[in-house]
C-alpha cells in the first residue's frame, strides 16, 4: 500500500513539474503547480526521515537509499540566482520510481552489470573509429572539408552516418559524385559498425539482464526450498510430538488396565465367604 502511494505522488509531481514549463498552466494553475510542488517534496522528506528512522545507519548501507537521499536534498537546497539550474534538477525525484517500482531496479542492476563489457566494446569503436576517420580524412577531406576536413570532424560525420541519420542524401550521395566508388568506403564501415558492433552492446545488455532474471529465479529457489525444507521439519516435528503423544496415551491406558485389575482383585478378596 505505501509502495503505491509513492508511486501515486511521484507521478503526480512529474505531472505538475511537466505543467510548470507551459505558459499556459503558469498563468492559470502557477499557485496550485507550486503547492503540489511543496506538498510533493513535503511527502518525500517525510518518507526518508522515516525510512532512516526505521533503519537508522543501515539506511545507508544500500545504494538505493543513497540515491533517494541524493535526489530529495538536492530538491531541498535553494535555488539562488547563481543556482537556478537546481531547480530544473527538481525532475530529477521522477526517478525514483526506479527505486519504488522492483522491476525497474533490476533493468538498472543489469544495465550496471553490463558497463565492464561495455567498456571493452567501446575502446574496440573507438580503434574502429579512428582507422575509418583516418581513412575518410585522406580520402575526402581535400574536397569535403566541412565533413572529413579533420579527423574530429570525420569522427562526426562518420558518427551520424552509423545512426543512418541523413546519411545517404545528407552526405554520401554528394561525395560519391566526386568520387564514384565511395560507396566501397561507407557501406563497409555501416556493416561493422551499426550491424555488428552496436549489436555486442545489445548483446552484452541481453546477457547481464538473462544473468540478473537467473540470479533472482536462484534466490526464489534457494527460499523456496528453505520454506520447504522449513515445512518438512515442522511436519516431522509434529510427526515426533504425534509419536510421542501415541507412547504417552498407550502407556496411560496399560497402567489404568493394571490398575483395574488390581481393584478386581481387591474386591475378590472383600467378597463375604472368601
Amino acid at each position: 500500500m505505501t509502495e503505491r502511494v509513492v508511486i501515486a505522488v511521484i507521478i503526480i509531481n512529474a505531472i505538475s513539474l511537466g505543467l510548470e514549463t507551459t505558459k499556459w498552466a503558469n498563468d492559470n494553475f502557477g499557485t496550485l503547480l507550486d503547492i503540489i510542488d511543496r506538498a510533493a517534496l513535503t511527502f518525500f522528506v517525510i518518507e526518508l526521515a522515516a525510512r532512516i528512522a526505521v533503519y537508522r545507519l543501515n539506511f545507508f548501507k544500500s545504494a538505493w537509499n543513497i540515491f533517494d537521499f541524493i535526489v530529495v536534498a538536492i530538491a531541498l537546497y535553494p535555488a539562488s540566482e547563481g543556482l537556478s539550474v537546481l531547480r530544473a534538477l527538481r525532475v530529477l525525484r521522477v526517478l525514483r520510481v526506479i527505486t519504488v517500482v522492483p522491476s525497474l531496479r533490476r533493468v538498472v542492476g543489469a544495465l550496471l552489470a553490463a558497463l565492464p563489457g561495455m567498456g571493452s566494446i567501446m575502446v574496440l569503436m573507438s580503434l574502429v573509429y579512428y582507422v575509418f576517420s583516418v581513412m575518410a580524412t585522406k580520402l575526402f577531406g581535400a574536397d569535403f572539408d566541412a565533413w572529413f576536413g579533420t579527423i574530429p570532424k570525420s569522427a562526426y560525420s562518420l558518427f551520424q552516418i552509423m545512426t543512418l541519420e541523413s546519411w545517404s542524401m545528407g552526405i554520401v550521395r554528394p561525395v560519391m559524385e566526386k568520387y564514384p566508388y565511395a560507396w566501397a568506403f561507407f557501406v563497409p564501415f555501416i556493416l561493422c559498425t551499426t550491424f555488428t558492433v552496436l549489436n555486442l552492446f545489445i548483446g552484452i545488455v541481453v546477457a547481464a539482464m538473462q544473468s540478473e532474471h537467473d540470479a533472482e529465479v536462484k534466490e526464489e529457489r534457494e527460499l523456496l526450498e528453505v520454506e520447504r525444507a522449513k515445512l518438512a521439519d515442522e511436519a516431522e516435528a509434529a510427526r515426533l510430538a504425534a509419536h510421542e503423544d501415541m507412547e504417552s496415551l498407550s502407556e496411560s491406558v496399560k497402567n489404568l488396565r493394571r490398575e483395574i485389575r488390581e481393584l478386581r482383585g481387591e474386591l475378590k478378596l472383600l467378597k463375604p465367604g472368601t
